[in-house]
């Protein structure tokens, strides 16, 4: 894994004694009073024009923190309906059209659009809008984190992670849902055709599976596995990020963030 997020993650890990095991396993350092995870979705594609300003914002403040102490965790979740237009988005999932359909419902939007940011569920806007985005991450600061999502350990099995995880709240937000995210830590596309046609696109922490994998119990550990994407076996650094979302609003209630251990080395089976 590398840029902010990674030094930020390997720093805490010196800094606590804890080190990445031969055997593909990553321990989380403990946090303590842990910092507020500020969660920025941006639903962009490689098709639209009107994206790569809103990529590159990403770019700037994915694993950044805020005077405040707020870490910024973002997710480039890439949409599929830019794809019959001239370029099919390499990285483009209906996952994530779908994901996106639900926001627009629980914002009441009449229709989905790219680019568009979402923080934290609460508040969407154009995502090249920095302005924007800097008012919604105030709002954050203020506001309580409901839930303590804290990710235990993550490590290669074959072809899953086994992630160990904790998340706690109080009772009445149990049932929230669990959400699991596999990013690569960095992407880049050379456009062939389209709106962008000849240009290279640069991405941050793009979602490669995005899925519901478990509820919240109220307290307590929970371990969970997960489908390496084919994708990671190409190289590059890849990160989890695990957030705790309520259900019908769609408010993230909590979250946390780790490397993935290298699977390089971890052969990709078909069955």
């Amino acid at each position: 894994m590398t840029g902010p997020i990674a030094s930020s993650i390997m720093m805490a890990m010196m800094s606590a004694g804890v080190s990445v095991a031969a055997q593909d396993v990553v321990a989380a350092p403990s946090r303590g009073n842990a910092q507020k995870v500020v969660l920025v979705e941006l639903f962009t594609s490689e098709g639209c024009s009107s994206c790569p300003p809103a990529d590159a914002l990403l770019r700037q403040v994915h694993g950044m923190k805020t005077p405040a102490g707020q870490l910024i965790v973002g997710i480039s979740e890439h949409v599929t309906y830019w794809n019959a237009l001239g370029w099919a988005d390499p990285f483009s999932s209906p996952t994530y059209t779908g994901r996106q359909n639900a926001y627009s419902t629980s914002f009441g939007l009449d229709s989905v659009y790219t680019p568009q940011m979402v923080v934290n569920g609460r508040e969407q806007f154009v995502g090249s809008d920095k302005g924007l985005l800097e008012q919604a991450i105030r709002k954050e600061r203020d506001q309580p984190e409901p839930v303590a999502v804290r990710i235990l350990e993550a490590g290669t099995n074959g072809n899953s992670l086994t992630v160990r995880f904790s998340a706690s709240g109080d009772k009445s937000l149990a049932g929230a849902d669990i959400m699991a995210v596999l990013a690569d830590d960095a992407d880049q596309s050379s456009v062939l055709r389209g709106e962008n046609s000849g240009r290279n696109l640069a991405h941050v922490s793009v979602a490669r599976s995005i899925a519901r994998v478990a509820k919240l119990q109220g307290t307590g550990e929970q371990t969970i596995q997960l489908p390496i994407p084919a994708s990671f076996h190409n190289g590059g650094g890849h990160h989890l990020i695990v957030f705790a979302q309520a259900r019908g609003t769609g408010r993230v209630l909590g979250a946390d963030t780790v490397a993935v251990p290298d699977t390089a080395s971890v052969s990709h089976q078909t069955h």
